[in-house]
């Protein structure tokens, strides 16, 4: 007999900048939005084991979109004239353009990698708007471990490389189809996508001097790092965690960069009792 997930896709048409974009997000569950934002260079098929996951869905409504470039979001009109770059501005701007779009209702934000670090931004400038922060590999600044310049040259397959970068970023303990489905993702990546995302990541998002003005007070902010991720290091996040009062660290062990998706089984005894946290604040009904 047929299987069918309880996740629903669809498409929505929203405006950021002064440029149409057509999104594409999936979707499942009720109660408080949970809006997921995707690592670098892939897109929202990272969360379907959150969207598969009644102890999660029966208590939160959980979103995951793909930014323009990625995934089944195309490029907005005219993407051909210009060089791919994200930037800060921009990221923020498109997050609530689509949770405006949506109509979400101060969402609970957790965001993984690039998706992660775009959430020290937020707490800084609308911590009014998210009910709580939860970023995975998430830091203040780390040090570039890679030269992106040779990517697009004729000889490399940018795609395959992208994703030869991303396994070693994996636990040693998560598992084999896991991580090969991590390598199958990054592998179907557009041309410069991955080195446009990571303008926003090394380049475009350095908060080492800005994180006094975060207050967990207005928006509790949880950082999870996985113990194998050499990309951002448990070291950076305990670091960036000390500039924080308030802030929630921990790390993960036997997870990697990728922790809700290489191995979902594992990071959801990390993630439950946070969701568990943030649902024990909200005030009772009625």
């Amino acid at each position: 007999m047929p299987r069918f997930e309880p996740i629903v896709g669809r498409y929505v048409h929203l405006e950021c900048a002064g440029r149409a974009y057509r999104v594409y997000f999936e979707e499942a569950g009720a109660g408080i939005p949970l809006l997921c934002l995707h690592t670098a260079g892939a897109d929202g098929r990272q969360f379907r084991h959150l969207l598969n996951d009644a102890a999660i869905t029966e208590r939160f409504r959980v979103l995951a979109f793909d930014l323009p470039w990625h995934g089944k979001s195309l490029p907005p009109a005219g993407w051909y004239a210009d060089e791919y770059r994200l930037t800060t501005r921009h990221y923020v701007d498109l997050i609530f353009a689509f949770a405006d779009a949506l109509d979400l209702n101060r969402p609970v934000v957790l965001g993984c990698s690039m998706g992660g670090k775009i959430l020290l931004q937020l707490a800084l400038e609308r911590p009014d708007d998210c009910r709580a922060l939860i970023a995975l590999e998430a830091a203040a600044h780390q040090q570039p471990w890679y030269n992106l310049d040779w990517l697009d040259h004729p000889h490399v397959h940018g795609a395959e490389v992208c994703a030869a970068l991303v396994w070693d970023l994996m636990a040693p303990q998560s598992p084999l189809e896991r991580r090969h489905e991590i390598w199958w993702t990054y592998a179907q990546a557009g041309p410069g996508v991955f080195k446009g995302d990571l303008y926003f990541y090394r380049v475009d998002s350095d908060f080492r001097e800005r994180l006094a003005g975060v207050d967990t007070r207005r928006c509790p902010l949880y950082l999870l790092t996985g113990a194998y991720d050499f990309s951002c290091t448990p070291e950076d996040t305990q670091r960036t965690a000390t500039q924080i009062p308030g802030a929630r660290v921990t790390i993960m062990e036997e997870l990697g960069h990728f922790p809700m998706c290489e191995n979902p089984k594992r990071f959801r005894q990390y993630l439950l009792p946070v969701l568990d946290e943030i649902l024990a604040r909200e005030p009772p009904p009625g």
